[in-house]
């Protein structure tokens, strides 16, 4: 995947700049696992969600990717329902190639 796949035709300018911002992080990487959730879940998350949302976006790359993959736990006040979905989000149960 190269890049967002959802139209932001029918977002709010401020879910529009969000899903920007998700896809332009700075690392592919987090590019991809922010972008991705955006694309599926912006237009569902609450104002509070976009909040938080929001406050994830501005962490550094190289901490909210090991948060996200379990390399370090989160801290609290990040682990919010917003991250735990984020990173439900980009797990697997199986491996992903058999």
């Amino acid at each position: 995947m190269t890049g967002t796949t959802r139209s932001s035709a029918d977002l709010d300018p401020r879910r529009r700049r969000t899903l920007f911002r998700s896809w332009h992080r700075g690392t592919r990487e987090m590019d991809l696992i922010m972008g991705r959730f955006a694309d599926a879940e912006i237009g569902t998350l609450t104002e509070a969600d976009l909040d938080e949302f929001e406050r994830l976006i501005e962490v550094p790359d190289r901490d909210l990717f090991r948060w996200i993959s379990g390399e370090e736990e989160a801290p609290s006040n990040y682990d919010t329902p917003v991250f735990r979905r984020l990173k439900g989000f980009h797990q697997h149960g199986a491996p992903i190639h058999t």
